[in-house]
């Protein structure tokens, strides 16, 4: 479960000495059990980090957490939306503005930057930028300075930690000429995946549970339980819309039932209705480069990293012979990855990497049905 209780005050505000409290991730699946350990480690230092991830997985929530974690604690998490913005409020928003700079500029206005001087900026949707914004804030990041909208010369130096965040894939977008390749590295010091809520459902459950409990109360609703076949339907879901989707539904879930308790007729016929048989994906026909590169890991004991990563990396095969490949290694471990890993003459500290670009690159299967 990856869940944020987040005090209001504190949106873009200095840290109070209780932040760690008010944004938590709780979580029981191994996947957010490593992003917890990730962000720990994460936190101590004070790199750039990009986090990557669907619409929807919680990638503010990831940010709030390094902040609070962090020696910048106690100074402010600033967050900008690059894609609410068009280009010119958003270089004043983030540089800042002096009077009579522009039509409405009354007075001199500091940037989030300025604002956040020694605390944490976070760039969400940071591939919205169109690239004069980019080409900005590479300026920024090599040297620390200011330069507000309407302003002659030099500005201060500030300094802050950036975490930036998107959907989009960054690298396809460098590859596209829509994102600047040196901006890219500048940002992707860390990288951070946050994982779709279908590939973590056993946070679903407690979740669902933690909506229900904050919705309830502020709604001073009577609703206080959820049936076990509603509760299945829920888990069975595919979420599209990730952990944001699971909380509106469970708002207007709130909202709208009149009972004590939530029943599975009370769900959306589409909620209902997709199972888990109907999100299984399909099997596809064997295909001999993944028989070949299999027998080689298994038999010959060649790596993954020396046998499939090359092969992909260098397009010579798909992303679908290595979706057999991993199929045919769930089958064999019973739907357990760190067994697939093993398998595939991984080092145990390559379990992360591994699962980090099977989720990259969209070639992870769902483990469940091989148990």
């Amino acid at each position: 479960m990856m869940d944020a209780v987040v005090d209001g005050g504190t949106r873009g505000t200095a840290a109070s000495p209780r932040a760690k409290d008010k944004v938590q991730l709780h979580g029981q699946s191994a996947e957010t059990l490593a992003l917890q350990q990730e962000i720990e480690r994460v936190a101590r230092s004070d790199a750039k980090v990009l986090i990557t991830g669907e619409s929807g997985v919680g990638k503010e929530i990831v940010a709030r957490n390094i902040h609070t974690r962090g020696p910048r604690a106690a100074h402010m998490f600033a967050p900008v939306n690059c894609a609410g913005l068009p280009e010119t409020l958003l270089e004043s928003e983030l540089f800042g503005h002096v009077k009579g700079s522009f039509t409405g500029a009354y007075r001199d206005k500091p940037g989030k930057l300025e604002t956040a001087h020694m605390g944490t900026i976070f760039l969400d949707e940071v591939g919205e930028m169109t690239l004069r914004m980019q080409g900005l804030l590479l300026r920024f990041l090599e040297t620390g300075e200011l330069q507000k909208v309407g302003a002659d010369g030099s500005g201060r130096i500030v300094n802050v930690r950036v975490i930036a965040a998107t959907n989009r894939d960054l690298p396809a977008q460098v590859s596209e000429g829509k994102f600047r390749e040196d901006l890219f590295y500048r940002l992707n010091v860390i990288h951070i995946v946050v994982p779709p809520l279908r590939e973590r459902r056993e946070d679903i459950p407690l979740l669902a549970q933690q909506f229900l409990g904050q919705f309830a109360a502020a709604n001073r609703s009577p609703i206080n339980a959820i049936t076990p076949a509603a509760m299945k339907a829920l888990y069975e879901y595919s979420w599209p819309g990730n952990v944001r989707e699971l909380e509106n539904v469970i708002e207007r879930l709130v909202v709208t039932v009149q009972t004590a308790t939530i029943e599975l007729d009370h769900l959306s016929s589409e909620i209902r209705v997709q199972g888990n048989v109907a999100f299984r994906p399909r099997r596809e026909r064997r295909r001999t480069v993944a028989d070949e590169l299999y027998k080689r890991m298994i038999e010959q004991h060649e790596s993954f990293w020396t046998t499939v990563y090359p092969l992909f990396m260098d397009r010579e095969i798909t992303r679908a012979n290595v979706r057999e490949v991993i199929r045919r290694g769930l089958e064999e471990a019973r739907g357990n990855y760190k067994i697939v890993a093993r398998l595939f003459n991984m080092e145990t500290r390559d379990y992360k990497r591994f699962l980090n670009f099977l989720r990259k690159h969209d070639c992870q299967i769902p483990f469940k049905e091989y148990r």
